[in-house]
């Protein structure tokens, strides 16, 4: 059984910067693909960015490339995405998933899932 709690949302304004953690427990960290998806009000759950366990090979969202990074920490099991450049679009709850051995963008693949943080852009 895997764990994760995320942190690190907030409200900022348009142009802004923030950075979302995902810490994990249970099994090891390393052995799992990690990715972070997002909800707005209204709309289903959209994939942004996901980073393998071993080589740590990534992959983004054509929305975010090139604002956002995904990063991982496998001696903190956590994973991080550092969101610059904001805008009122990324608005919406962030979630952060787990998904044994490959990387992936689809959410039917993941296996575990956090709670999730509010991002809130103003313009």
């Amino acid at each position: 059984q895997v764990q994760l709690v995320e942190s690190g949302g907030g409200l900022v304004q348009a142009g802004g910067s923030l950075r979302l953690s995902c810490r994990s427990s249970g099994r090891p960290f390393s052995s799992y693909a990690m990715g972070w998806f997002r909800q707005a009000p209204g709309k289903e759950r959209e994939f942004v960015a996901s980073i393998s366990g071993s080589d740590r090979s990534t992959t983004y969202a054509d929305s975010v490339k090139g604002r956002f990074t995904i990063s991982r920490d496998n001696a903190k099991n956590t994973v991080y995405l550092q969101m610059n450049s904001l805008k009122p679009g990324d608005t919406a709850v962030y979630y952060c998933a787990a998904v044994l051995d490959f990387l992936s963008t689809k959410t039917a693949e993941y296996d575990y899932w956090g709670q999730g943080t509010q991002v809130t852009v103003s313009s």
